[in-house]
């Protein structure tokens, strides 16, 4: 893959991973294997793909803001070939979450147009963490952001990895009980929020007119943990 330079345009990394606006792609990554080693540890054991000890050969830092980054990993195969694999983190120490909204014994979901599939999606309120918030603030402040509602109290559920081809970082899966929903917000993608039954929600999952890995995820855990019944 031929290198990307880090153009200037793009915002400059939290403090704690390092101002890299001036990196090479080169640099950047051996700036982040410096400060992060944990990010690039191998569990011992077999059939690893290990990541190759700098400075044998240097990975890149493909992309970043201040919300994501995409390196390219220079690796070591279970059968000692070698090769470069991506994989997505985010520099924000707080994981992401995403929140079941319960109204009684329905569940909430929320009808949202994605970019990535230029498509509309029924899911969960979900996003990124804020830095200075416990995961159940960011719970709440996503809830609140997505759906205008405000939770009477959050049961945990589990962290789900929802792409471990490529995405490093765990999300915090939270249950929410709400007595309304409020305002859908404007600039959100969001057309309409609607309640379902469990079992509604279900099928729709089943029959593939859920596809979102949040909120399948959830809905599973939910029925596991006995708030369908």
């Amino acid at each position: 893959m031929t290198p990307v330079p880090l153009p200037r345009s793009l915002s400059a990394l939290t403090a704690d991973v390092g101002d890299l606006m001036d990196h090479t792609p080169e640099s950047a990554y051996s700036h982040l294997r410096d400060t992060h080693p944990d990010w690039f540890a191998t569990p011992s054991g077999e059939k690893t793909i290990s990541i190759v000890r700098w400075p044998m050969t240097e990975g890149q830092v493909i992309y970043r803001d201040q919300w994501r980054m995409l390196l390219q990993d220079p690796v070591i195969l279970p059968d000692g070939r070698n090769g470069r694999y991506l994989r997505m983190l985010t520099p924000q120490p707080e994981p992401g979450v995403a929140v079941l909204p319960l109204l009684g014994s329905d569940v909430v979901l929320i009808e949202r147009f994605r970019h990535a599939t230029r498509a509309w999606h029924w899911e969960i309120p979900r996003g990124g963490g804020t830095a200075g918030l416990t995961d159940e603030d960011n719970a709440a402040k996503h809830l609140q952001e997505e759906l205008g509602s405000a939770p009477r109290d959050l049961l945990e559920l589990g962290t789900l990895h929802p792409d471990t081809g490529i995405l490093a970082q765990a999300v915090a899966l939270y249950a929410a009980r709400i007595g309304e929903v409020g305002a859908v917000p404007p600039g959100e993608g969001i057309r309409r929020a609607r309640a379902f039954t469990f079992t509604e929600a279900e099928q729709m999952a089943g029959q593939g007119l859920i596809t979102d890995a949040f909120t399948i995820a959830a809905l599973f855990r939910a029925r596991q943990s006995g708030l369908a019944d």
